[in-house]
């Protein structure tokens, strides 16, 4: 215990310390690495590390790790051993004097007559072959995208980097879809922990909160086994951050560009408050705590004094202005290494990015749909216009880890990540049902925060028995503080028939409004898994058991104000919104303002339990064949309260308990191919927001939206097959077949019935969703010397479904149609030519994912459709120097519009315009 807590608090130390010079220049080095089991990846403890012609070895420990200190510098040859394995030598390693040099290496089983096999360091080494070595090796159908794949692309986040995985897009720059399916079927954890979204009407988590500087990897992993939790179908995204090096180092960043549809333009950008430029200024946005004490106006009733301080408190901030665009701009610093303290070797990173950049959107419109009987849907209410917006995006992370003897290690990862988005409407159109033309000025304020710390303990009890522990507590918040609206009329003269100045549209509850919301949720979770192996290598029988147990607790507010005053007189109402807001018509004697709470909006909070165990057997059957198979439990237990503006209390309590069954069967019928057949019953559970019957509303003419509490949760078939053939380094060719049954699937479903227009969420009767799922990466070098630099990756997904909704209340459009969300197609491709050293790479990325449902119609509504986008980037990496590295990006190379449609009719149309971006990295 003593040793445990010592090797804990050595966790929490400054690392980065210099080392104490030398006498004389060192004359030796290091080499660290991992022991793998090449059928699976596990790691192998117990195997002997010798280096060749010296006396110099070592044993590896937990997760087959080791460490060889002293090492002549030169090139080297080490020979690995176990027991059960043929050994294998590795040639061609070459050490520098006072370095370290990291070298895993992966042993097959001796089930036959194996003899010793040599091979060269280089195919041993590289994140890509890596990540292709643990999609070999994985029980699941895993697709991985690397730091040195989002390297060689312009990606500045983890929403973008995993757009370019198989089977997976990208919805609102943030939101992940795989295989079609919604964000519901998509769960995110980051290091193996689950994380909590900040999204009030979402259930994953947006990758764009992650720089993707301090990524390592990005797993998908498509198939359940029973060690994972149940509530998925689409995948699980596993978000990796970055392992610390070998030796110590340290790594700057820094990068410059813009927008043509910013830079050289004017961009409509709200005021900065203090804060903004760190992602903080929602604290100088907060809801004033004077007008808070009036709650719903319900039980106190403000007098005419109070509605006047209430306008004085609100900021008066109503009118973006336009600016010069700005560069946008970023850096990013870290540091690492593996250095001994008090004995004791600590392994640290810590590194930290910021970024700030502008958007604008470009030849922007939108508009609603009618239903004319015996026709096609009529477009209404057309507004058009344009907007801004300012975002920042900074970040961290601190991650230390150590052994406590040989055979166990303790890790402290911690992540902390905030975002900003400042932005400004402005737009002008016409309200058919009033009759009115309108202009429409909106700023709106969105502040994110995501924080993990991760507690970590892996151990080899003896070379067959594993334990894993993992303690983990994360946060997310997410604050949009004083948003506000303020909507001008354009009336006509009723004598002359001219048109009237703009004027405050003060008459109506939409004229002038200010909202505010705010959510917080945190989650502690603990879990934990035991593995036993029994027999021969490749024989093997391993039994695995495990259980684990969360916690989160939300809380989220939003409300709305409303604020009149209808006796001012037409000159008072054309004057500009901040000086009609300026105090002038606050004074003691004043009696012209009202503000109402609109009966949109409130409070809830929930709590939710879950409980789960699971067991699994991993049996191998020779080198050939593998079979996993088991079954998880799952208790859930959410009580969600919720506390309209108007009305009374609500509460739902539904709670579950799940058995989700599992096998896989692995077949290799050579050591480069697989074909894996699968089978497991999933879940998907409503979310929170999904379940609180409280309404969000937009300006005028935009969907409001409400949730039902009456929701079911869904259950999930999948059926996977898959063919992989691993060809050579760093090559992959597969082909995947799937299928998915669900019975009750949530689908968010749009009501557009007279006069309000209301999105809510509903069970379907059930739904089937299956597909082809085509990958490809190959080096070009068999076409010639002149190819051989040049390497193709491809991935196509084809897939379709069928949701049906008999049953259903709701007057559905289409009783038989596809998913929300499900894109019949999605393609991405990349070339990429690398110099012969290494140092150069040119990237060219295509990305195309097919027309998608976003909203489901009501009748006599069509449904809303999101319109496919060709994407086109480049990004080019050389050297500058030993030390300095350049890169050159350009992104959206097409500029095609985003577009959305019901019917005939346009709902929403933009551009955003080409980004170019010039970076620097240094690395002394």
């Amino acid at each position: 215990m003593r040793r445990v807590l010592q090797s804990l608090a050595l966790l929490l130390l400054c690392l980065a310390l210099p080392s104490s010079g030398a006498a004389q220049a060192p004359t030796t080095g290091r080499i660290v690495g991992r022991v793998l089991d090449a059928a699976n990846g596990a790691g192998l403890a117990d195997a002997g590390i010798q280096v060749v012609g010296t006396t110099l070895g070592t044993m590896s420990g937990v997760e087959g790790r080791f460490t060889l200190g002293n090492v002549p510098a030169g090139t080297v040859t080490i020979i690995v051993r176990r027991i059960g394995y043929a050994p294998k030598t590795v040639t061609g390693l070459f050490l520098e004097a006072g370095k370290t040099l990291q070298q895993d290496v992966s042993l097959s089983a001796a089930t036959v007559q194996l003899s010793a096999t040599v091979v060269t360091a280089e195919s041993e080494r590289g994140s890509v072959n890596a990540a292709l070595d643990a999609q070999k090796n994985s029980v699941n159908v895993v697709s991985s995208i690397t730091a040195e794949q989002i390297a060689k692309s312009p990606d500045g986040d983890a929403a973008q980097a995993v757009g370019r995985v198989a089977g997976v897009s990208v919805q609102d720059g943030k939101y992940v879809f795989v295989r079609g399916l919604g964000d519901r079927y998509t769960q995110t954890s980051l290091n193996g922990a689950r994380i909590p979204s900040p999204e009030p009407e979402k259930k994953v988590v947006p990758l764009d909160l992650f720089p993707t500087g301090l990524l390592q990897t990005i797993t998908t992993i498509k198939t359940f086994t029973p060690d994972q939790p149940g509530d998925f179908s689409g995948a699980t995204v596993d978000i990796q951050t970055r392992e610390f090096p070998a030796q110590r180092t340290w790594v700057m960043s820094t990068s410059t560009g813009g927008s043509d549809a910013v830079i050289g333009r004017r961009v409509l950008m709200p005021a900065l408050v203090n804060g903004d430029l760190v992602a903080a200024g929602a604290a100088a946005r907060a809801l004033p705590s004077f007008i808070q004490r009036f709650g719903n106006f319900a039980t106190a009733s403000p007098l005419q004094s109070d509605f006047n301080r209430m306008v004085s408190e609100f900021r008066n901030s109503w009118t973006p202005r336009a600016q010069e665009g700005l560069v946008n701009g970023s850096t990013s610093l870290s540091v690492g290494g593996n250095d001994p303290v008090l004995g004791r070797r600590i392994g640290y990173l810590v590194s930290g990015t910021y970024s700030y950049s502008q958007e604008a959107r470009l030849d922007q419109r939108r508009a609603l749909a009618i239903a004319q009987t015996g026709a096609a849907p009529t477009e209404v209410d057309r507004y058009e216009g344009e907007s801004g917006r300012s975002s920042v995006l900074w970040g961290g992370l601190a991650n230390v880890s150590t052994l406590v003897g040989t055979r166990t290690r303790v890790a402290l990862n911690n992540t902390y990540n905030r975002t900003m988005d400042s932005e400004a409407r402005s737009e002008s159109g016409l309200s058919e049902n009033l009759g009115i033309p309108f202009t429409i000025a909106r700023q709106r304020y969105v502040e994110r925060s995501v924080r993990s710390s991760q507690l970590l303990v892996q151990s080899d009890l003896t070379a067959r028995q594993k334990l894993e522990l993992s303690l983990s507590a994360s946060g997310v918040t997410r604050k949009e503080p004083d948003r506000s609206e303020f909507v001008r009329a354009i009336f006509t003269d009723p004598t002359t028939g001219a048109t009237m100045a703009p004027q405050w549209f003060s008459s109506s509850n939409e004229g002038a409004v200010r909202s505010f919301a705010d959510l917080g949720e945190d989650a502690y979770e603990a879990r934990g898994s035991y593995r036993l192996e029994f027999g021969p290598a490749g024989r093997t029988l391993a039994v695995k058991v495990g259980g684990l147990t969360r916690h989160a607790d939300r809380d989220a507010f939003s409300a709305s104000y409303s604020i009149n005053a209808p006796s001012l007189s037409q000159a008072e109402r054309e004057l500009a919104a901040e000086r009609i807001f300026d105090g002038r018509y606050t004074g003691t004697g004043d009696a012209v303002w009202r503000v109402t709470p609109i009966g949109v909006g409130g409070s809830y909070t929930a709590s939710d339990w879950l409980s789960a165990g699971f067991a699994m057997v991993e049996k191998d059957f020779g080198t050939r064949w593998q079979l996993i198979t088991g079954a998880r439990v799952e208790y859930s237990d959410v009580l969600v309260q919720a506390q309209p503006t108007v009305g009374a209390t609500t509460s739902t309590n539904p709670v579950f308990t799940d058995v989700l069954p599992a096998i896989a069967l692995t077949f290799r019928p050579t050591p480069t191919m697989n074909l894996r057949a699968s089978a497991s019953q999933t879940v998907s559970r409503p979310e929170y927001r999904e379940l609180a019957p409280i309404q969000y509303r937009e300006v005028i003419g935009f969907d409001n939206v409400i949730g039902n509490p009456d929701l079911q949760r869904a259950l999930i078939q999948n059926y996977d097959l898959r063919w992989e053939w691993y060809p050579g380094a760093g090559e992959v060719v597969s082909v995947a077949l799937f299928a998915k049954r669900f019975t009750n699937p949530i689908e968010r479903v749009y009501r557009g019935s007279s006069g309000t227009r209301i999105i809510t969420f509903v069970n379907a009767a059930g739904a089937d969703n299956y597909g082809v799922e085509l990958e490809g990466r190959k080096s070009l070098d068999f076409l010639g010397d002149a190819l051989a630099n040049f390497s193709l990756s491809a991935n196509a997904t084809l897939m379709d479904s069928r949701i049906r909704l008999d049953g259903q209340s709701i007057a559905v459009t289409n009783s038989s149609r596809a998913m929300v969300g499900q894109a019949p197609y999605m393609l991405n491709t990349g070339l990429t030519w690398t110099s012969n050293t290494g140092a150069s790479s040119a990237t060219l990325l295509y990305n195309v994912v097919g027309a998608r449902i976003t909203e489901a119609g009501e009748l006599p509504l069509p449904d809303v459709t999101e319109r496919e986008r060709h994407i086109v980037d480049l990004s080019v990496r050389f050297p500058l120097g030993e030390r300095l590295s350049a890169r050159v990006d350009a992104r959206n190379l097409l500029d095609a519009p985003y577009q959305w449609t019901q019917g005939s009719v346009v709902r929403e149309s933009y551009r955003v315009g080409r980004s170019y971006t010039v970076g620097l990295t240094f690395r002394p």
